[in-house]
């Protein structure tokens, strides 16, 4: 019992520590000073924007919040998207108020506007202004009353200027570009799949293949595999419109391959995995040579998938590591006719899966 309650405090305090850091990076610092002044000049200037009533200034800081985001795409995107909602729930709102002009009870009007609202949110087109369309459609119901035009007007066109404002910090003042990150990210999952062939390379060479061991090999790739992609992707997002992003063209592109080449190599090392598991469950292992070939040329893939971008000798790993693939198919062709076709079938299998990591190293060293 005294062991379950400090592994729960253990656990409690990592999490803590995790969040801790994640508010205090220095990307989401730098993106909660940008909002903080962008709120700051919003709020200043509304009462000067064009057929909006200074009463509604609050709103300008609002469009700030609605268009921050990590990158300036993103925050382009995210303003049209939430103003497009808006003005949706707007004209949501306007109905509700031409419902209780007719005599309808307010409660009925409310009701019909957060319902329909709701059910508008799910156009999927909507993106981030799907969440507005119900509130907006609220608060020209209860706020705007009687002056419900002049509201709409002045709602609408200072949360416009709040947006401009907020997409302008963010191209102007240190556009976010996460292009480093993505690569540092990738650089990790290039040793995870490293270590988790060189894992796989260690369990076939037992006697017998320790099925458990592959299971964990992989157990945590996918996970891993999927936050990379969507680092690397948010990464090509920050470079889009950003005058940074135009001096490193080439950190993007080596990304993109990285990416790719990383990405089928994890695929094909999880189906490599599944494959021994499962002709080890079958009881068609491989004989004791066809397992020590395979693990000789596992351990040759993790050694070219682990190579750096610039390492020079990644030529000769890949030819070695594709000179052991086929070493584990000429090995399988002069083998003697087995009893059961499942073990040299499941042979081929894990060999053409190795086939697949040279190929995808192989796509990534002769472009680079």
């Amino acid at each position: 019992m005294r062991s379950t309650s400090k592994t729960s405090r253990n656990r409690v305090t990592s999490s803590f520590t995790g969040w801790g850091r994640e508010a205090t990076s220095g990307d989401r610092l730098l993106l909660a000073a940008k909002t903080a002044i962008a709120a700051a000049i919003a709020w200043y200037l509304a009462p000067f924007v064009p057929l909006a009533d200074s009463e509604y200034s609050y709103y300008a800081p609002l469009g700030v919040l609605i268009s921050m985001y990590p990158t300036v795409v993103g925050s382009a995107r995210a303003g049209v998207q939430a103003l497009i909602g808006l003005a949706i729930g707007i004209v949501l709102g306007l109905g509700g108020l031409l419902l209780v002009s007719t005599g309808a009870p307010g409660v009925v009007a409310v009701a019909m506007v957060i319902a329909v609202g709701i059910a508008l949110g799910g156009i999927a087109a909507l993106g981030d202004g799907r969440d507005w369309v119900a509130i907006a459609g609220l608060f020209v119901l209860l706020v705007g009353g009687p002056a419900g035009d002049d509201f709409t007007l002045s709602y609408l066109f200072t949360t416009a200027f709040g947006v401009l404002v907020g997409v302008a910090m963010n191209l102007i003042v240190v556009p976010p570009l996460f292009l480093r990150r993505a690569g540092e990210q990738l650089t990790g999952l290039r040793e995870k799949l490293r270590g988790a062939l060189e894992e796989i390379a260690d369990a076939v060479a037992e006697d017998p293949v320790d099925a458990e061991r592959l299971a964990r090999a992989t157990d945590d790739l996918p996970a891993m595999l999927s936050t990379v992609e969507d680092e690397v992707r948010q990464a090509d997002e920050s470079s889009r419109a950003n005058p940074r992003g135009r001096r490193r063209a080439a950190d993007k592109e080596l990304n993109t391959l990285r990416m790719s080449a990383l990405a089928r190599t994890s695929d094909a090392a999880r189906d490599l995995a599944v494959v021994l598991i499962q002709a080890t469950d079958e009881g068609e292992s491989p004989d004791a040579a066809t397992a020590q070939a395979l693990a000789d040329a596992v351990r040759a893939c993790a050694d070219i998938v682990g190579a750096v971008t610039d390492d020079p000798e990644a030529g000769a790993k890949l030819a070695r590591a594709a000179d052991a693939a086929d070493a584990v198919l000429r090995r399988l062709e002069s083998a003697p006719i087995a009893q059961s076709a499942y073990g040299p079938a499941y042979a081929y299998t894990a060999a053409v899966c190795l086939r697949r990591i040279v190929l995808a190293c192989n796509h990534f060293v002769t472009h680079t």
